[in-house]
């Protein structure tokens, strides 16, 4: 039960529309069992003082849809979305935000270890990307392909100031499951701004919704609303705002990869 745009699977061509159902009664709290792979420190070149002209943030975006439209990707791109301060139309920004749900990579094999120096590829991306793209795969500390940071550095500007949060859940359930271990472990600083723009489902991407993006024509509540919505109570929902608020003042770039 969330407030983003979202794509209307069963309507063609997609239609966008503003969630109003009220929250589920009794919702029990489930939490997934989440790895965060990768949250990387801001670039350096950055300046931590600028933001973002909105404009810019939108040319991102916009680019960001060509290429996963045109290009072979490290894995499956299911949904894009962006949330937060772009989605408000603040101008400018701190940060761009940004959330890809990826899908499993099925129908390849690991290839050799030394053909990349990277281990995984083939079976946690895609070997045909990493052949036509061998600049934009990364490891993890481990060594092992990391699905987020290759789809940063293929997608991204690599000095913007942007957040890229990457996961094999959908961004309206990972809304969900992070609120519920957030409120949990009183660690209001892990919850996901509710309040997205879907732009990209299952290979069609929502131009119209971008449109209407860029000319800062989509309402959201305010971020406190927002949480009470999903069914916070009003004095935790402020205090866990504040809590997101200083968390997205950050500048640079960084990175995080989940699985559910």
């Amino acid at each position: 039960v969330l407030l983003p745009f979202s794509i209307d699977r069963h309507a063609s061509p997609p239609q966008f529309g503003h969630s109003t159902a009220g929250p589920p009664a009794g919702v029990p709290v489930v939490l997934g069992r989440r790895h965060a792979y990768a949250v990387s420190s801001p670039q350096a070149g950055v300046d931590p003082d600028a933001g973002l002209a909105r404009a810019d943030a939108l040319d991102i975006v916009e680019r960001l849809l060509d290429t996963v439209e045109s290009d072979p990707m490290p894995v499956p791109v299911r949904e894009v979305w962006v949330y937060g301060d772009v989605a408000l139309g603040l101008d400018p920004i701190p940060r761009l935000s940004v959330y890809v749900t990826k899908d499993l990579l099925f129908g390849e094999t690991d290839t050799a270890v030394d053909d990349h120096g990277v281990e995984g590829v083939g079976s946690v991306v895609s070997a045909t990307w990493a052949e036509a793209f061998p600049e934009h795969l990364r490891a993890n500390d481990a060594g092992y392909a990391a699905p987020e940071r290759c789809l940063a550095a293929h997608l991204l500007p690599s000095d913007a100031p942007v957040h890229l949060e990457v996961c094999n859940a959908s961004f309206d359930d990972n809304v969900t499951r992070r609120l519920q271990g957030a409120l949990a472990r009183d660690t209001h600083d892990e919850i996901l701004d509710p309040r997205g723009v879907q732009l990209w489902a299952d290979d069609r991407r929502a131009d119209e919704t971008l449109a209407r993006l860029r000319e800062g024509a989509l309402a959201f509540p305010t971020l406190p609303e927002a949480l009470g919505m999903l069914g916070v109570d009003e004095e935790r929902a402020r205090t866990a705002a504040s809590s997101m608020r200083e968390r997205d003042a950050s500048r640079g770039r960084s990175v995080r990869g989940d699985v559910v």
